[in-house]
């Protein structure tokens, strides 16, 4: 897709064509301008030409059918990869990406053994979210498989994307401008309408981002990749905690919540023998101990030496929590058959 010739194509046209062609690609989710019908034939075949809709994409969907992954190609040949969970309450949630690679090397992710292409446009992040929109037409909203018994009564299922996590590969606070762009687009009424409150960053500890993004007035939530309760253990796991330790990372979000006073999240993949010990529980507790934390707990999705947590190893890590009152919820895993954790389709070019 290239939509940055929009407004240049249609510069000697009436303005209110301008809000036309936004409303039947940011609303209707067009894929071809010659959709476009109230444009003249001419028109139509410019804008195809000079501003083309077109996303070049595979996909993978998981045999409930309650996500789907796609590895879309840029303009310059780059793959990026989102992903669509279509949860039982009715919510259709976007995981997008924000670079192409990552910089970070964290040892359990695939997108960090790509290393750093390039940052993405905004346009490029968005493109993500109209590429499921489009999906979610296309499907008429119908239910995925595994959700069309049992559903919450009085619930229904959404034919939009109803929320966005920045989750997917690269780090969002090295890309800082253009997420916080498309943030601002995503929650505009004159495009997706999508609520801030329904919008999620997750940051892997770049404190700079963390203090500026405490000082952007908006409501879209916070997170943090923890996935180690010490120094010693999460530097062995994320490099970047050399630059940023836990104590300096737990700072700026506690000088967050005092400015805008709302609820931070903590991500924490349990990854198999390396933190799901019980005494690791114990000393996460101690760093979660606070009244505006919450942790989500996250079954690691394999990419290479680490293995996802055993149940039984899983409930003990929990008990501990629990007896430590630690607000905290154990998130469901998406997409194990589709190669869900993040970088694994990107990187796949079979």
């Amino acid at each position: 897709m290239d939509l940055s010739n929009l407004e240049k194509v249609l510069e000697n046209e009436p303005a209110y064509r301008v809000k036309q062609a936004k409303g039947v690609v940011f609303k209707n989710f067009i894929s071809d301008w010659s959709e476009a019908t109230f444009f003249t034939k001419d028109l139509r075949e410019k804008l195809n030409k000079e501003c083309s809709l077109k996303i070049k994409s595979d996909i993978l969907v998981s045999k409930e059918q309650n996500s789907v992954k796609a590895r879309i190609t840029l303009q310059d040949g780059l793959m990026i990869e989102a992903v669509l969970m279509r949860h039982k309450d009715g919510r259709n949630t976007v995981c997008v990406s924000c670079q192409v690679g990552c910089p970070l090397g964290c040892l359990f992710c695939a997108t960090g053994k790509m290393g750093l292409k390039r940052s993405l446009t905004s346009d490029e992040i968005i493109e993500q979210v109209i590429f499921f929109n489009r999906y979610l037409k296309s499907k008429a909203g119908r239910p995925p498989r595994s959700t069309q018994l049992g559903r919450p009564r009085g619930s229904t299922f959404s034919k939009r994307v109803t929320n966005v996590t920045y989750m997917g590969m690269g780090e969002p606070f090295l890309n800082y401008d253009n997420v916080l762009k498309s943030i601002r687009i995503l929650n505009s009424k004159e495009f997706f309408n999508i609520g801030a409150r329904s919008i999620s960053v997750s940051t892997a500890g770049i404190v700079e981002g963390i203090k500026k993004f405490s000082k952007e007035g908006l409501q879209a939530n916070l997170a943090i990749s923890l996935h180690a309760p010490s120094d010693g253990l999460r530097k062995s796991l994320m490099p970047i905690d050399e630059k940023y330790s836990l104590e300096d990372v737990l700072k700026a979000v506690d000088e967050y919540i005092k400015k805008t006073n709302r609820k931070i999240m903590f991500e924490y993949l349990l990854i198999k023998d390396i933190n799901d010990s019980e005494k690791q529980a114990g000393e996460l507790s101690k760093l979660m101990d606070k009244k505006l934390y919450f942790l989500n707990l996250l079954l690691y999705n394999k990419t290479g030496s680490f293995e996802p947590s055993a149940t039984k190893q899983v409930e003990k890590f929990k008990k501990v929590l629990t007896k430590n009152k630690i607000n905290f919820v154990q998130r469901y895993r998406f997409g194990d058959d589709i190669q869900a954790a993040c970088g694994q389709f990107a990187t796949n070019n079979k």
